[in-house]
């Protein structure tokens, strides 16, 4: 299963997206969403024509730029496709060999761009060719912006619900390079009512176990100030009681935090809930007896992560680990079951807590709902040098990486324990692995007000799968009816 299928057949998508906006030649039923909202009907009807012509136009003037460069243009380009193949090629090899190898695959990796901009520079036609790139690449942001304004994303409805009035929030001080410390947030939870525990992370911590004595001793709130992993245990204890949970963005990479609408750049933000605040209810994550709200990883990264090496050599680790697991000589074979779909052998496979809009092997980007009620999946399967090729010219329409959504996701081994990250953290569970979702299981309480709560920024983050023929239905009603 390719990129193109984004969803398995028969899997329910959920009510969401059953009410989303029509594309054109999509029928809209009178009190759907698609057929008001907060833009005047004027607005709606003539900003995604308005992009989508802006779009083509652009596509139309890198053809005709690239067209004025003539023969040279056209052998940069074809040279410039090429030199795409060889960095990929030589990027491939360079992930799985070491040694002399792995250098002069490194080297042609970064040689081949560079020998095909001397040549473009020789030739004089450089400067045409990178206002044809130009055009082309502002010409896709118009269009997927085109594509974004016709479906605007449906945001995650919010409640209403008393201020607490015993919160408790446990703060990891060394989480996110000292963000506890250095935004004071102890000081300014405790000026707002909040009962802080801070954690000793000089010895191990039960996280779980002093949410479970906040909740025994009165607690009507639980938060985190910390990483992903620390959120997921103690997410987990506040849904078992039923009690809201606040997110404090003062982890390293706050994954959850932004696809809840949180600053991450300001951790102290977010306890404007404690005050302000209004509740999110979203699904919580399940592997074997533990709670992810992000991501649980099996195969390379997985296994990468068990190295006691790898948190003081991150780069060297893994370099050092992916030409064995890459190549099938280390690491246990696996296979998972996504609804109808069987993945054979993934290299890698990631299943996340709701789908992210338009996940790639580089960058998973966001997760514009999590309340869905479904599991992302991303698998990547690539058998040698020309797949690598392949990845790099069709990006995720690659047949390599397989991206799909199911209710359960059952991962088998041909060995008893398989390596596990879940949300980061290394862990060994018994195969098979069954992946689950806790549909709405979790009340979050947010700051009223929070960047992620704006239209703009909803739409920013809804990426579509750009097909030009829907652009050019936008930009042109009428030839949606045509061949």
């Amino acid at each position: 299963m390719t990129q193109g299928e984004s969803m398995t057949p028969g899997e329910p998508t959920g009510p969401e997206e059953a009410k989303t906006p029509p594309m054109p030649g999509e029928a809209t039923t009178p009190g759907e969403p698609g057929a008001s909202g907060a833009l005047p009907a004027s607005r709606l009807d003539h900003r995604p024509r308005e992009l989508a012509r802006i779009a083509l136009l652009c596509a139309v003037g890198a053809v005709v730029a690239l067209a004025f460069t003539g023969l040279h243009g056209l052998l940069v380009l074809f040279l410039g496709l090429l030199a795409l193949v060889v960095t990929a090629v030589g990027g491939w090899w360079a992930l799985t060999h070491r040694g002399t190898p792995r250098v002069f695959a490194a080297v042609a990796a970064v040689a081949a761009p560079v020998g095909v901009f001397v040549l473009a520079v020789s030739s004089e036609v450089a400067l045409l060719v990178l206002v044809s790139i130009a055009l082309w690449v502002v010409g896709l942001a118009f269009a997927r912006a085109s594509l974004r304004a016709a479906r605007p994303p449906r945001p995650m409805p919010v409640h209403e619900s008393e201020p607490p009035r015993r919160p408790v929030l446990i703060m990891n001080p060394k989480s996110g390079g000292g963000k506890v410390g250095r935004f004071d947030l102890v000081r300014r939870a405790e000026e707002l009512g909040a009962r802080v525990v801070l954690l000793d992370t000089s010895v191990p911590q039960d996280v779980a176990g002093l949410a479970r004595r906040a909740v025994a001793e009165g607690a009507d709130l639980l938060g985190v100030a910390g990483g992903d992993g620390t959120q997921a245990l103690v997410a987990a204890v506040a849904a078992e009681h039923g009690l809201p949970f606040l997110v404090i963005s003062a982890g390293t990479r706050n994954h959850f935090a932004m696809d809840l609408g949180l600053d991450r750049n300001d951790p102290a933000t977010c306890l404007d809930a404690l005050r302000d605040g209004v509740e999110l209810t979203v699904d919580l994550g399940r592997v074997g007896d533990r709670t992810f709200v992000n991501t649980v990883s099996f195969g390379a990264y997985a296994q990468i992560v068990q190295s006691p090496q790898y948190r003081d050599a991150k780069t060297a680790t893994a370099l050092d680990a992916l030409p064995d697991l890459l190549l099938g000589t280390d690491g246990p074979r696996l296979s998972a079951h996504a609804g109808e779909h069987r993945l054979e052998a993934p290299q890698a496979l990631l299943v996340s807590n709701n789908p992210y809009a338009a996940p790639d092997p580089i960058n998973l980007g966001r997760r514009p709902r999590l309340d869905r009620g479904v599991l992302g999946v991303l698998g990547i399967r690539v058998d040698g040098p020309t797949q690598a090729a392949e990845l790099a010219l069709f990006g995720a329409r690659a047949s390599g990486l397989t991206v799909l959504s199911a209710r359960q996701v059952t991962v088998h081994a041909d060995v008893s324990e398989i390596p596990v990250a879940v949300d980061g953290e290394a862990l060994t569970l018994p195969t098979p692995v069954v992946c689950s979702l806790a549909v709405h299981a979790l009340r979050v309480r947010v700051p009223r007000h929070r960047p992620g709560a704006d239209a703009a920024f909803q739409q920013d983050r809804a990426a579509r799968r750009l097909d030009w023929r829907n652009v050019i239905h936008l930009a042109f009603p009428g030839t949606e009816n045509h061949p």
